[in-house]
């Protein structure tokens, strides 16, 4: 049986020959959220059907096709929807795109999603940066045999390794930042994830808000595990496409969750594309710092 390390080295293998680009920052998108790469310039689209070993998106909002180009002249690799453990992928297929951006040699990731959100205070439609999350799909991505050749940085790999700043504040700090000279309010928040993909009841809500929870959704803590076992920091955006089950009097639904999507587009897709450049030069400026 091939070693998921040698089937990751595959598919990026196979994806430099398509392009000669080497992307510095990784983003993956969320459901209604995959129009953003259609913003990406010299664009080289790949089905994901093409790439070896990697997973198929069959939910609605996630077109699956990863897209190499430039934003605002800095490369990326844009994952234009992902796929979740609901779908029936076990937890290393789900994760193993991420591996293979790293192995493209991003050495950040910028995570969305659509939430539900639990904190009453938030507004249908907002962004907000992750600050920490709670996993409660009851597995973990790191599970299984250590393979410390995805090791993208010195100190990285490891069998055990620190989840304490799983999502950068110095990351967190430039979207606020940029959101605020764009004259809106990005807040801050903690995820917390499900397995899905029923949405919670209206008791599982009032529970995890007595975690500490702020958003809840079906994604993204696996992809930020494998990310951080890499060594990438990670940036995590996620838009309140519903308010969760039992905070208003109303049923939620996905179509709901996608027409959010649509609508807050100009706002995603501004702030991304401002915030790119800036966190190149934050990657180099930690490159010299290094030398």
């Amino acid at each position: 049986m091939t070693d998921i390390y040698s089937k990751a080295q595959s598919a990026a293998d196979f994806i430099h020959a398509r392009t000669p680009l080497l992307p510095s920052i990784g983003v993956i998108l969320g459901s209604g959220l995959g129009n953003f790469a259609t913003h990406v310039k010299d664009a080289t689209r790949i089905p994901y059907a093409d790439i070896p070993n990697f997973p198929r998106s069959t939910v609605q909002g996630h077109s699956g096709h990863l897209v190499l180009g430039t934003i605002a002249g800095v490369t990326v690799a844009v994952m234009q929807g992902r796929v979740h453990a609901y779908e029936g992928y076990p937890i290393s297929e789900v994760t193993f795109p991420t591996r293979v951006l790293g192995l493209l040699g991003c050495k950040t990731l910028i995570v969305t999603n659509a939430a539900g959100g639990i904190r009453t205070t938030l507004q249908q439609g907002s962004l907000v940066a992750i600050s920490d999350h709670i996993n409660l799909t009851g597995t973990n991505a790191a599970l299984g045999p250590n393979e410390p050749r995805f090791a993208m940085v010195p100190g990285a790999g490891q069998r055990f390794f620190d989840m304490s700043s799983a999502y950068s504040l110095k990351l967190r700090t430039l979207a606020i930042e940029e959101a605020e000279r764009q004259e809106f309010l990005l807040t801050e928040g903690v995820y917390l994830a499900v397995l899905g993909p029923s949405f919670e009841t209206p008791a599982e809500i009032r529970a995890f808000r007595t975690l500490g929870a702020d958003l809840v959704g079906m994604s993204t803590v696996h992809e930020v595990i494998v990310a951080r076992h890499m060594g990438l920091e990670v940036l995590g955006l996620s838009l309140v496409t519903n308010m969760a089950s039992g905070v208003l009097d109303q049923q939620i639904n996905h179509e709901e969750v996608m027409e959010t999507g649509r609508y807050a587009e100009k706002q995603f897709t501004s702030l991304l594309t401002a915030l790119i450049p800036q966190i190149a030069i934050e990657q180099l400026v930690a490159a010299k710092i290094k030398l």
